[in-house]
């Protein structure tokens, strides 16, 4: 693990001229489990009792109201206020033990259950926030106040990048979805330099805008243009000391370079008819979410150590019945295919896998309550999340909630214990990785965090 001193930078700028980018690139914490992370966001939170916390006790209470002093315990949403009943809901659809860990998955997930002796399933997350927006900026920058940077980012920050010819952090977002918009704040780099934020992957042939050079420009002129640029830039720079214009310097670098290595790394037409078979028939359809699971086993291949993908559509305040469906469709396939195939090439025992949302579901019902027109309203209380690979105990469920799926009852995990966890995989100190900005020093996990030794390996 890197001593809190190996990333403490005291600067005389607000945003830190002596960035830790690079200082890790060629060789990993020793005592680092993961080398890289591929994150699959599941935006708009969905629902753990019709997915991985399952709770037969509610078939018994369907229908009923939620005792008073059961709701009482958490925070309600402004969309429930008007609202004069509140049944409990029994999880829309079965659930079935499978694996040597006999894991409780919903029938929406087949092959997730397939795979899920390599999951290590959280049932007790919970959060601060009840909105989706600052419920997504805390999980993925531990503030739910825009303007820190995100996960990915504080890893390009203090791991550097394994390939100088792709961004240290890459965002695949699924297009055409739904549902609660995404800020681009959520992979922002904050305070951080510039240069750490995550680079958007577009789908289809063009996947970064304006990378190509214009026609009738050569790759020859354009890099004698680039020399032209950086000398100037390093005169100002030795003028004004700015560490934005270092931040520059490296992004057009890194553009440069991309243009042979972006189109090179995200050539799927190479992959032969087995591998789509396993991701799924979206898997040929760019911007899917399975077209982006292959993208992102591709960039796992080429060591990009952040790789975030964003799959809206998950809020379900109604029509959750179909809705689930919809969205189990588009995303179990891809996501266990996903495992076996960083497995099958040995990516997976250095490669963490997230899966997980901002929040979770109320087990009440929020509107009128009809045998398939109910929906579940946020609920920060308890959500379940589950991780594979590097470094993570196979073939658990950790943590449990209670008879109603409405509060933790053993083993709670944080945002910031489960913040905590991802780095200390990475072989990062939480407390450690550090950033001074305007006199104060930010970190990832703010002033909290507990590694979770019950899902470590």
């Amino acid at each position: 693990m890197l001593s809190r001193r190996s990333f403490l930078r005291d600067t005389s700028y607000g945003l830190g001229a002596m960035a830790l980018s690079g200082l890790l690139a060629s060789a990993p914490p020793p005592t680092a489990k993961a080398r890289r992370v591929i994150y699959l966001f599941m935006s708009g939170a969905p629902s753990q009792l019709e997915s991985f916390d399952y709770k037969p006790e509610l078939a018994k209470w369907h229908g009923k109201e939620i005792p008073p002093s059961i709701k009482s315990t958490q925070r309600n949403s402004g969309m429930v206020t008007d609202q004069s009943s509140f049944p409990l809901v029994q999880p829309a659809f079965d659930f079935k033990q499978h694996g040597e860990s006999g894991a409780w998955v919903s029938e929406l997930f087949p092959y997730t259950a397939a795979v899920v002796d390599e999951l290590c399933i959280i049932n007790s997350l919970y959060t601060e926030a009840i909105n989706h927006t600052p419920a997504v900026s805390f999980i993925q920058t531990g503030s739910q106040q825009p303007g820190r940077p995100g996960i990915g980012a504080w890893l390009s920050y203090g791991l550097g990048s394994e390939n100088e010819n792709l961004p240290a952090f890459v965002v695949l977002n699924s297009l055409g979805k739904g549902g609660q918009p995404l800020s681009p704040a959520a992979w922002g780099c904050g305070f951080l330099p510039s240069q750490h934020q995550g680079v958007q992957l577009r789908g289809g042939a063009d996947p970064v805008l304006y990378l190509n050079n214009p026609e009738g420009v050569s790759t020859t002129e354009r890099r004698g243009q680039l020399d032209l640029i950086r000398e100037l830039n390093e005169q100002q720079d030795d003028r004004w000391n700015d560490p934005e214009i270092q931040a520059r310097i490296a992004q057009y670098e890194m553009a440069f370079r991309m243009q042979t290595s972006v189109p090179e790394a995200l050539d799927l037409d190479e992959e032969p008819d087995y591998i789509y078979d396993l991701y799924g028939p979206d898997a040929r359809t760019p911007g899917t979410f399975a077209f982006n699971c292959l993208r992102a086993r591709r960039l796992a291949e080429r060591d990009v150590r952040f790789i975030q993908l964003y799959h809206t559509g998950w809020d379900h305040h109604g029509a959750l019945y179909g809705g689930m469906q919809d969205q189990a469709r588009m995303t179990d396939q891809p996501a266990a295919a996903l495992i076996t195939d960083l497995k099958q090439r040995g990516l997976l025992e250095d490669t963490l896998v997230i899966w997980g949302g901002e929040f979770g579901r109320t087990s009440f019902c929020q509107g009128r309550l009809t045998e398939r027109g109910f929906g579940r309203d946020h609920h920060p209380g308890c959500f379940s999340m589950w991780l594979a690979g590097a470094g993570v105990k196979a073939g658990t469920v950790y943590g449990t909630t209670d008879a109603f799926g409405y509060n933790v009852a053993s083993n709670g995990v944080h945002v910031h214990d489960f913040q905590a966890t991802l780095l200390h995989l990475l072989g990062i100190d939480h407390e450690a990785l550090v950033y001074k900005h305007q006199g104060r020093r930010y970190r990832l996990t703010d002033v909290h965090g507990e590694v979770v030794r019950g899902v470590l390996a």
